[in-house]
């Protein structure tokens, strides 16, 4: 049984952290990627929406410069090993349109915050809360969701623009990310909230 729990929402500085939509994980060519135009087109609509209301924007890539990086990670999921600096797998899916000013976080493990200066580069903009996206919900998007939370950041998810390879485990991680750590909310509505911010 779920706990009862309060809809925080969004405050009136949130930043959109798109986690890893990555050539790599958005081309099924790449034995990390999966077939997820829809996932592409939300998160292309949100961040219209946040540079609509110059609201700040970050995206996460996964690097591995060199061997000692998350060791036992890339040692259990051989995979993540394709992901390196002169890699194509690691750039932002090109249909994201990412702008220059748009900063890049870089990072080994699931979690957008773990052994990253991101939540320094949040306090330094005064965000008050967080719209997390991206791939994948059962891996690095809750890992970041998570994190969020722990960071004491109110966190929404925007149902459509998360995705992953298992859809068993996408709808369980959704059901279990809005039990306890933040707003699984429909698209239509956290466009709706952002576009009426002043």
């Amino acid at each position: 049984m779920d706990l009862d729990r309060n809809s925080i929402g969004l405050g009136h500085k949130p930043a959109l952290i798109v986690v890893d939509v990555i050539k790599g994980f958005t081309d099924e060519a790449c034995p990390l990627g999966s077939h997820c135009p829809e996932v592409v087109a939300a998160n292309a609509a949100l961040l219209k929406a946040f540079r609509s209301k110059d609201l700040p924007i970050f995206f996460t890539t996964v690097v591995y410069h060199h061997d000692e990086q998350a060791s036992v990670f890339r040692k259990r999921v051989p995979a993540l090993n394709l992901l390196t600096p002169t890699s194509p797998w690691i750039e932002i899916d090109p249909a994201l349109g990412r702008r220059p000013n748009e900063d890049i976080i870089e990072k080994q493990w699931a979690s957008a915050f773990y052994k990253t200066d991101l939540a320094d580069r949040l306090q330094m903009l005064g965000v008050n809360s967080l719209v997390i996206t991206g791939l994948t919900t059962s891996g690095c998007v809750r890992a970041t969701v998570v994190d969020g939370l722990q960071y004491n950041y109110p966190v929404v998810i925007p149902l459509q623009a998360v995705g992953d390879r298992n859809q068993n485990a996408h709808e369980a991680n959704l059901h279990d990310m809005h039990a306890k750590y933040g707003d699984v909310m429909d698209m239509s509505e956290v466009l709706e909230y952002i576009n009426n911010l002043s």
